[in-house]
């Protein structure tokens, strides 16, 4: 699991935007003659590294002429390696990448679009027209995903036996405050949590707005939210930081884990392709782990959505579009690939690659858990502006702040939009 780390959203846009082009390569469907070496950059940790290692051997089994350059970063160390990457017009060949930044770099024409190489050598039959659309800018497909995941509720079944509680029924979010509340009541002996303060989170944010009817951002890039709205929703947490949940120190102690993951709370609200590194964290079997949807604003809005997890996008200086494209499929649509991967890049995209997945209790359980959703699944909110990843950051810094009582809302919310205003400017 990994934690953002701010980069200066300004300062990441202006070099981006600035960066030289010279070298752009569109490809003619031929792979080059002879040897050729592609940069490959991902984030992820060891347990990524060694599937990405037993992957990319495979491809170079299958493709002898070219060698794959693979290096990985934490997120954050890995956006801004980019970052200085684009302003000398040096980004590697394939990278994994974050729909959070598709828009900033596509409208910097750091990207190379994809659409003469859908079909032939990207297979894309494999994919969904929904899936397919979620690596599109501007009319342009410029990222494919390689799963998808979406918003959920995990709780621990363990825990809660132990407490002699059922996990939290559904219902509004006031709903899920009493039952955090009535949880860590329960819990208290045993120094167990209902949950954490989830107004720190900017996809609860969102999910409350798109039950109203709107996005975080419009498709103009104007945030679709006022001051009121903003303080309206931390006011929902008051409660949470005031005893009812984890406090705010307890939650910086157990990090880089998680409360949810120290088996301290019993709840926790988080993309659903995090259930293996839970399971794997807690030590537990998956039957101990419950995967349910969050809880909602307004009963029958259409407030969550399918997103990717993550895609793969091609360097516009790339000087082996082809053989990159060849990468790109071999890694999405490929089944010994899928088999290698499980769940760890979220539920896989291609049909090719889940018909290659043994799927254990877990993944089953996510499958499940997306099909239960259906009915609640919106249209996609239009892509991140370009900073959001920032703003995003941003965001959980001020509430971790309220959670510690360093700033009353008005101040967080003057800070936000400060902050927001120099962003998208």
């Amino acid at each position: 699991m990994f934690r953002y780390r701010r980069w200066t959203a300004l300062a990441a846009g202006a070099v981006i935007a600035t960066a030289s082009l010279a070298g752009c390569s569109a490809g003619d469907g031929a792979a080059s003659d002879g040897p050729v070496a592609l940069d490959f950059a991902y984030w992820g940790n060891d347990v990524r590294a060694e599937m990405y290692e037993e992957s990319i051997a495979l491809f170079e089994e299958e493709h002898p002429d070219i060698d794959v350059r693979a290096t990985f970063l934490g997120f954050a160390e890995f956006w801004e390696k980019r970052q200085t990457e684009a302003a000398g017009g040096g980004l590697p060949d394939v990278m994994q990448f974050s729909e959070q930044y598709l828009r900033q770099y596509g409208e910097a024409g750091l990207l190379l679009p994809l659409d003469p190489f859908l079909g032939d050598p990207l297979q894309t039959d494999t994919l969904s027209d929904e899936v397919l659309a979620l690596g599109v800018f501007d009319g342009q497909t410029l990222g494919i995903a390689t799963s998808t995941n979406t918003w959920a509720s995990f709780y621990n079944l363990g825990l809660l036996e132990e407490l002699d509680l059922e996990p939290f029924a559904g219902g509004t979010w006031d709903e899920y405050n009493t039952w955090v509340a009535e949880a860590t009541a329960a819990g208290a002996d045993a120094g167990v949590f209902g949950g954490s303060d989830w107004t720190v989170g900017f996809r609860n944010f969102e999910l409350q707005l798109r039950a109203e009817g709107g996005n975080l951002f419009t498709d103009d890039g104007e945030p679709g939210f006022d001051r009121e709205r903003l303080a309206a929703f931390w006011e929902q947490g008051t409660a949470l930081r005031d005893g009812a949940a984890v406090s705010a120190q307890r939650v910086e102690e157990l990090s880089p884990l998680t409360p949810f993951d120290s088996a301290v709370t019993a709840s926790e609200l988080q993309w659903d392709n995090f259930g293996a590194s839970y399971v794997q964290n807690l030590g537990v079997e998956p039957e101990h782990i419950a995967l349910v949807a969050p809880p909602t604003l307004i009963e029958g809005s259409k407030d969550m959505f399918l997103k990717s997890s993550m895609m793969y996008t091609i360097a516009a200086n790339t000087e082996h579009p082809d053989e990159a494209a060849l990468l790109i499929d071999f890694l999405v649509n490929d089944p010994e690939v899928g088999e290698i991967f499980g769940t760890n890049r979220g539920l896989p995209a291609s049909s090719t690659q889940l018909a290659g997945m043994e799927l254990g209790p877990i993944e089953t359980q996510v499958q499940q858990y997306e099909a239960s959703i259906t009915d609640r699944l919106g249209d996609p909110p239009p892509l991140p502006v370009s900073g959001q990843g920032s703003l995003e950051e941003k965001f959980r810094q001020l509430g971790v702040e309220l959670g510690f009582g360093t700033l009353t809302i008005p101040e967080a919310v003057d800070q936000f939009f400060i902050e927001m205003d120099v962003v998208l400017d």
